[in-house]
């Protein structure tokens, strides 16, 4: 158990670190491999297939031929015993009329070869019961004539007078005669009409056969097409995936170069923005009874400005630390109330034009596993939007909602709103609203919060109308986390 998890393990986690749309070329590609295997297999199905077809197909038209052939042959026979017959009976009359013992000599000649010839009808009707049934009541009739003509024979030695046709003997003779050739004839025709139906049948036969294997090679050839089509595919999908890795390579390269460059940036202008930040908070505590009201508004202006520039390095070091994917989401159960409060308290130690924000909690739950940097940092942008774009003296309405699936939080303001063109826009770094332009402002907020929201696979949404206000809404996921 063991040894499959670890074997199953590493694969999971490099496909849950691969970005969605190439985890969609790995499952194509796999999907792919499947379906060629697939293809190969019903191919590979169907060749044996027709090759049994073919083999099946070659034994019947072999086994048909045979019929064919003996029935063929059982027609030659039995004309060869009608000739027989025949020609016997005319040298046996000439024997008669001549007194020539050249012509009995003909007639045994003739009669010897009937018996031989009956034996092989035997053999080829053997596998043709109906026919060998009426060749078993024409031998009687064969044997009774032969016999008859010897009778005669015998008897025209014996008297030496010619027979005539009233004798009783050329009367059965006749008789036999008719009744032989009319068997022989049916006999025949039987035979002929069961060679007709084998040869039609044969041909029937065989072109269902070939359509079979037709339409079998036609289907095959399909598959293969359609397995090379597969391959050609799965290639220029490899081909796309690694132009995708390339790229996303040289993107990661980048985003590396320029998370480098916003860290010495930052670290470069904190130093100096610190010094600045508490020179200016000193003299205003030592001065503060000493100076007027106009320079004591300077000072601010100063402080102001420098916590708006660090404010601004830090968002712009935290997008770029997420672009090149090194902004981490580390979750922990937290109080969900308290962490809220205390980020109000924060912000109601600084907010100006006495603007307030009113606090709600509703749900059923009281902890929620957060990362709490990057909450801090969604929040504190979406209260930072409210107070700043709305009108002075006004209040902010901050509700949190925690229940066991899901904690949200609600930011809800009564200011200048945001348009319908605008919103499209909102999640672009350095984009602002129209409306905004008189309101200072970096276009960093809502794309820091998108990213800080994204690790916590978590969603926002937004409804604002302009010169109404705007409310806010985001949720985190409990159960994925």
């Amino acid at each position: 158990m063991q040894q499959s998890m670890s074997t199953y393990g590493p694969i999971e986690r490099i496909k849950a670190k691969l970005p969605p749309r190439l985890l969609r070329i790995y499952q194509r590609y796999s999907l792919g491999g499947k379906r060629v295997t697939v293809g190969y297999a019903v191919a590979l199905m169907l060749l044996g297939g027709l090759g049994l077809i073919s083999h099946l197909n070659t034994s019947q038209l072999r086994q048909s031929a045979r019929q064919v052939n003996q029935t063929q042959i059982a027609v030659q026979n039995l004309n060869d015993l009608l000739l027989a017959l025949s020609e016997a009976d005319y040298s046996r009359r000439g024997y008669y009329l001549y007194s020539d013992t050249t012509e009995l000599e003909t007639y045994q000649t003739d009669v010897a070869p009937i018996k031989s010839l009956l034996g092989q009808l035997h053999q080829s009707l053997g596998p043709f019961p109906d026919q060998l049934e009426q060749l078993e009541q024409l031998e009687p009739l064969v044997a009774e004539y032969l016999t008859l003509s010897e009778q005669a024979i015998a008897q025209f030695q014996q008297t030496q007078a010619p027979l005539t046709v009233q004798d009783p003997v050329i009367i059965q003779i006749r008789q036999k005669q008719r009744q032989v050739r009319q068997q022989i004839i049916a006999l025949r025709t039987v035979i002929e009409q069961t060679l007709q139906s084998q040869v039609e049948r044969a041909q029937t036969e065989l072109q269902s056969r070939l359509l079979i294997e037709t339409l079998g090679a036609a289907l095959t050839l399909l598959i293969f097409a359609g397995i090379y089509l597969l391959l050609y595919r799965q290639k220029r999908r490899r081909e796309f995936a690694e132009m995708q890795r390339r790229i996303m390579a040289h993107a990661k390269g980048l985003s590396e170069m320029k998370l480098q460059f916003f860290s010495m940036i930052s670290h470069e202008f904190r130093t100096p923005l610190s010094l600045i930040l508490g020179s200016a908070q000193l003299l205003e505590q030592t001065l503060r009874p000493q100076l007027e009201p106009t320079k004591l508004k300077h000072l601010h202006r100063i402080q102001s400005s420098v916590k708006m520039m660090t404010q601004l390095l830090t968002d712009v070091l935290t997008i770029a630390r997420a672009d090149a994917g090194e902004l981490e989401c580390d979750p922990v159960l937290v109080e969900m109330q308290t962490f809220c409060l205390n980020l109000i308290e924060d912000f109601q130690a600084v907010a100006e034009g006495k603007r307030t924000i009113r606090f709600a909690q509703r749900g059923s739950a009281t902890h929620a596993k957060i990362d709490e940097r990057l909450v801090y940092s969604i929040l504190s942008n979406l209260l930072s939007n409210a107070l700043k774009y709305s009108p002075a003296e006004s209040t902010v309405y901050f509700t949190l909602i925690c229940e066991p699936a899901a904690v949200s939080f609600e930011v809800q303001d009564k200011g200048i709103g945001i348009s319908l063109a605008d919103q499209a826009l909102l999640y672009e770094p350095f984009k602002r609203g129209t409306n905004a332009a008189t309101i200072s402002g970096t276009g960093l907020g809502l794309a820091l919060v998108k990213k800080c929201l994204d690790l916590h696979q978590g969603e926002i949404a937004i409804e604002s109308e302009v010169g109404v206000g705007t409310t806010v809404t985001v949720t985190i996921p409990q159960a994925e986390l």
